[in-house]
């Protein structure tokens, strides 16, 4: 029972802080007249009801796909009509056609932040919650509603779900993925996957981890029995539930080529414009290499739309390519998350057009491994909170951050000791070290010389946002704080990058993981 008691109170005071972070403003907030992420979750609302399917892709006289026209995969426009469907019994004139535009009031606000609320208690918190009483070591099952206090109270996906405005669902889903290949229902959670990724296209920077794994796991079992059997039934679960998803579009090879073309709009070009613009106008910055590239190199002024296509894919290919073989051929629950942190975020830094958000499909697999690794889950978790930064100031959401931020580094320093889990065994880095030979007596200061970086980054960090939300930058260079900021952010990816690769790489114990027959 105390478990349960410490368990509630965790998600209690989770749900206290998103409560709060949801009183504030959100994406686009009295901007006209594009508004913002929250104007196009209520405009596909108004679309998905008012329109029959077959026009929901479609530009058409009625549906203006420049004005946030549908560009996720049918489990969103699905999503999206459940809560028009509810909207239209509340209030009518919340998604009614083209008069809804653009349409802000306290009671609509108050739905909205509901809906983010229903899909944060039905999908993703139950399945923190399981996924960390489900933990296979004594010490970490001990720490279970403290582990999940820190995921839940990771300030990245809270700023952007209920203060920026979006819904947890895929992540939510790829979340009971994960937990159901960790109890061996691999089919549950092939399902599971096939239905975060038919949520959100950007599931693909997880795909080729569940992949390997399952691939791996029927080798395994030999591909002449059991791991044959596996594989048929993998491969029918994944067909049908694909087909389910799709079934409304199936009827029409040009609705699904049509749908295909809005969610991988390739002529956009390598990323949206990060590059220095008028003083007028900000536009995103993402902390990938592409655009912390543009500062030197103008890639879009030089390279073609389709050579840049193709050279993104090569370099994401190929830094993914080594955790993969791993996985493939020795897999385990723990390589499979670790996995999932490293391609995900080889995704993030390398792959075509990356928005900042996306930064979280990364965050929530480290989330996964924050009992295992601490230090670095935590250092890294608020890395990427302060890569939204720029985004964050857009929406007026600065106070949020500098609470919820210091917050979430209290919690992890209280729960796991972070600053004394730095030696070369608690990074997992045991092998690694030893396998340097000649260089392992270096490894003795190590503890010091990575609290005295993590102090340095905290610091650089502190700076940069007090910075950038209270001093103006420079006529001439408008976007000097948020590409700083972007610059420093994908630096320390690049870093996380190399260092999720080497403890996976080298880990031959597979620690605490169930062995594979």
């Amino acid at each position: 029972m105390e478990k349960w008691s410490l368990m509630a109170m965790a998600v209690l005071l989770a749900l206290t802080v998103r409560w709060a972070v949801s009183l504030g403003s959100y994406s686009g907030a009295g901007k006209p007249p594009m508004y913002g992420d929250y104007e196009a979750q209520r405009h596909w609302q108004e679309i998905t009801y008012n329109l029959p399917i077959r026009q929901w892709y479609f530009n058409t006289s009625d549906n203006n796909l420049l004005y946030w026209g549908l560009d996720y995969p049918p489990l969103t426009a699905y999503h999206s009509f459940v809560c028009a469907y509810i909207a239209k019994l509340i209030n009518p004139d919340w998604v009614a056609l083209h008069t809804s535009r653009g349409h802000e009031s306290q009671p609509h606000k108050l739905f909205m932040r509901t809906t983010v609320f229903v899909a944060d208690l039905l999908v993703y918190i139950p399945a923190v919650i399981l996924y960390c009483f489900s933990l296979k070591e004594t010490s970490a099952k001990k720490k279970a509603s403290t582990c999940a206090l820190c995921i839940l109270l990771y300030p990245g996906l809270i700023l952007i779900d209920h203060g920026h405005f979006q819904y947890p669902l895929s992540l939510g889903l790829a979340l009971w993925a994960v937990l159901c290949l960790s109890h061996d229902w691999d089919l549950l959670g092939s399902m599971a996957f096939c239905l975060a990724l038919n949520y959100k296209q950007m599931e693909l920077y997880h795909s080729l981890p569940f992949f390997c794994y399952l691939l791996g796991k029927c080798f395994k079992k030999g591909l002449k029995g059991k791991g044959l059997v596996l594989l048929a039934k993998l491969a029918g679960t994944v067909l049908v539930s694909f087909a389910a998803c799709w079934l409304p579009f199936g009827t029409d090879v040009e609705q699904i080529m049509q749908v295909l073309r809005r969610l991988f709009p390739i002529d956009r070009g390598l990323f949206e414009a990060c590059m220095f613009s008028s003083p007028t106008h900000c536009p995103d910055k993402v902390a990938n290499i592409w655009c912390s590239l543009s500062v030197l190199i103008k890639i879009k002024n030089v390279i073609s739309p389709r050579t840049q296509l193709k050279l993104s894919f090569a370099v994401t290919f190929l830094s993914l390519l080594p955790a993969c073989i791993k996985l493939t051929v020795q897999p385990s629950l723990r390589g499979f998350k670790f996995a999932l942190v490293s391609c995900a975020l080889s995704f993030f830094l390398f792959s075509f057009q990356v928005h900042e958000k996306s930064i979280l499909l990364v965050s929530v697999p480290v989330c996964l491994i924050i009992n295992e690794i601490p230090f670095m889950a935590t250092w890294f978790l608020l890395v990427s909170t302060f890569s939204l930064l720029p985004l964050l100031l857009k929406d007026e959401l600065l106070l949020p951050y500098a609470v919820t931020t210091p917050a979430f580094l209290a919690v992890c320093l209280a729960s796991f000791s972070i600053l004394e889990k730095t030696s070369a065994e608690d990074l997992q880095l045991k092998a690694f070290s030893l396998s340097l030979k000649g260089y392992v007596s270096w490894f003795k200061s190590f503890p010091r010389i990575v609290r005295s970086l993590f102090l340095l980054s905290l610091s650089l960090m502190g700076v940069l946002s007090v910075l950038g939300a209270a001093v103006p930058p420079p006529p001439r260079l408008p976007d000097l704080f948020p590409l700083a900021v972007a610059v420093v952010s994908c630096l320390h990816f690049l870093l996380f990058l190399v260092y999720f690769n080497v403890v996976m790489l080298w880990d031959s114990k597979n620690r605490g993981q169930k062995k594979i027959s």
